[in-house]
């Protein structure tokens, strides 16, 4: 690509050297230029990469992004181009240098504390039904719509994440989802993606070790919904915005005149409404009112929460324009999402599930649902995560224990704390029902499943999907769904019986 073509979108550059000459990449780290590439010098957290310019240099980069102005001894051999906010351009190039695939999807993008990873799979399942496939960018697995592999992290890079949907649309995908987490808007991972569709879902206590306040991490949501109202590629897209939420009530407010909007929920002005929901451990059913229109729908997951995210998933597929009976029919067929609310199976009549919720209001929204099972005791087993939150820790132990009649408090991914300190953080809102603190956390699932008896529902909370612990200086293979499976295994085998 010759270098003119892949800067003239940016916005307020100026150009030091020639413009005229080709390049043959795009890079964001130093370790990874080769000769020819354009390096990208973006200011991070802990990391300037101003600061690796000359590393760059050395490794043959043809052209320099940065936020600072050239020297004139570093311009003999190559191109320098000075822009306000690197972070910004790097999203802008890597849209150019992938040919702008957003441009060629119909792209749904789903952010929210809660929900965001349920509602992207009943979206792209809604996808694959009616469009023969689909893409899927997540924080369980990315699927480029010819196969799947296992996430990294919720939302790549903007090389990788725009490589990624580069190879959606080249493997013949009309559509993709995509999670859109507050800090990857907040970095800019997802400037310049065309979107057709921004879903919110609902915004509660997390992240707060990063953004400080709620008001700072509302802010951080509210990008994807200034880059839809912004439109860039003239594609008219639509918010879809739970109304039944307190932030989402705002941002129907501040954006109903600004972009195309459909509300979701339960109140009676929603545009997409439930009602007459009834719930079994086998799935959900609730009435749609929509258009002035009902649809009965049928879900074959549990809990209100899931209602929500179904609704956020038709209302989509309507922005979509695709058919309300054929989303509706896509629905009843899905599958369980992995990590969220899985069943991982039963033993001497106790049910097992285990859920990524990880927040107090998605472990309350978790509880209660597992409270409307009627079950003889509900068991819990949760921890917290180390560097994160430390405020969140107390209100995690005070929503456990309220709902639950017997919790064993343990570790999650400790990170760089001691914990035992974790423990303690959470102890300090705990009340009402018993517990135990077990900080090995295979042994606290074990001690769950050894506890429970018939009619009993245990909940492992926290991980969710995760197949590995962090802690200081390593990161160990672990999956609560395994040591779940092989605890009840070890029950039945202390007893003769084989899994059924």
């Amino acid at each position: 690509m010759i270098l003119h073509e892949l800067i003239d979108p940016l916005p307020q550059a100026s150009l030091a050297g020639s413009a005229d000459c080709e390049v043959s990449g795009l890079q964001d780290d130093s370790r990874e230029v080769q000769p020819g590439d354009v390096f990208v010098a973006v200011r991070g957290g802990t990391v300037d990469g101003h600061e690796f310019i000359g590393l760059a240099l050395k490794a043959g980069a043809r052209a320099i992004v940065a936020e600072t102005p050239a020297n004139a001894d570093t311009l003999e051999d190559i191109s320098w181009v000075m822009v306000p906010d690197s972070r910004q351009a790097l999203g802008i190039l890597s849209s150019v240098w992938c040919g702008h695939p957003s441009c060629d999807l119909r792209v749904a993008g789903v952010t929210g504390t809660n929900g965001k990873t349920t509602t992207a799979f009943l979206i792209h399942r809604i996808m694959e039904q009616t469009m023969q496939r689909a893409g899927l960018i997540g924080t369980v697995v990315f699927d480029d719509g010819s196969k799947q592999e296992v996430a990294d992290f919720t939302m790549p890079g903007p090389i990788k994440l725009q490589e990624l949907l580069g190879r959606i649309r080249n493997n013949g995908c009309p559509g993709v989802v995509l999670e859109v987490s507050s800090q990857g808007l907040e970095q800019g991972r997802g400037e310049a993606i065309a979107y057709d569709v921004a879903v919110f879902t609902n915004l509660s206590q997390d992240h707060l070790d990063y953004h400080g306040t709620m008001e700072k991490y509302f802010a951080s949501k509210c990008l994807l919904f200034e880059s839809v109202a912004s439109d860039v590629a003239g594609k008219r897209p639509t918010a879809v915005v739970n109304r039944d939420d307190f932030y989402g009530e705002i941002l129907t407010r501040e954006y109903a005149d600004r972009v195309n909007l459909i509300t979701y929920g339960f109140g009676v002005d929603c545009d997409f409404k439930a009602g007459n929901v009834k719930q079994t451990s086998q799935g959900a059913q609730f009435q749609l009112y929509a258009k002035g229109k009902s649809y009965l729908v049928r879900l074959p997951l549990i809990g209100r929460f899931n209602v929500y995210n179904a609704l956020a998933a038709l209302a989509s597929a309507a922005a979509l324009r695709i058919s309300m009976r054929e989303a509706v029919s896509a629905l009843a067929s899905v599958s369980q999402v992995p990590g969220r609310m899985e069943c991982v199976g039963s033993v001497d009549g106790a049910t097992v599930f285990v859920d990524y919720a990880h927040t107090p209001d998605a472990l309350d929204n978790v509880c209660r649902t597992l409270r409307e099972l009627d079950p003889r005791r509900l068991i819990t087993v949760f921890g917290c995560g180390g560097d994160r939150d430390r405020e969140k820790r107390p209100l995690m132990g005070r929503t456990a224990s309220e709902h639950s009649d017997y919790c064993v408090v343990t570790s999650d991914n400790p990170r760089s704390e001691d914990p035992e300190s974790i423990i303690a953080d959470i102890e300090r809102g705990m009340s009402g029902s018993i517990y135990e603190r077990v900080v090995n956390r295979a042994e606290a699932i074990e001690a769950a499943v050894q506890e429970a008896r018939g009619g009993d529902v245990v909940l492992i909370a926290g991980k969710g999907h995760e197949d590995y612990q962090e802690f200081a200086d390593r990161r160990i293979p672990f999956d609560d769904r395994k040591q779940t499976r092989a605890a009840m295994d070890a029950r039945r085998k202390a007893r003769g019986e084989e899994r059924a």
